[in-house]
């Protein structure tokens, strides 16, 4: 099982979970995080660092955001790996739990 970052990322993109993170899977994008599920090794230490609750384990992915599960696995292989936390998003608390972001996301 792997780890899935999910909706509430996009337009917040945090960082305080790739720290933690023993194998460096978080890759990063314009403006959401990802997991890579070949890196992830199910250590559960990202999933209590994220401060909106963005992260859950794959089996766990609330309803309606399962394809997440497949968009983590696309973006990881495009996008360069995170290992280092970063700001926030200037207006992510703006953003912390709305709901359907996925149009906002930037590729």
């Amino acid at each position: 099982m792997t780890f899935v970052v999910t909706d509430n990322c996009i337009k917040c993109k945090y960082t305080d979970c790739v720290e933690v993170c023993p194998v460096d899977a978080f890759h990063e994008g314009p403006n959401f995080l990802v997991i890579d599920p070949d890196e992830c090794i199910d250590c559960t230490l990202c999933e209590p660092e994220c401060p909106i609750n963005a992260i859950y384990p794959e089996d766990d992915v609330p309803a309606g955001q399962e394809g997440y599960v497949a968009l983590n696995a696309e973006l990881a292989k495009a996008w360069p790996v995170i290992t280092e936390r970063k700001d926030g998003l200037a207006d992510a608390k703006d953003w912390e739990g709305k709901p359907d972001k996925l149009k906002l996301l930037e590729r």
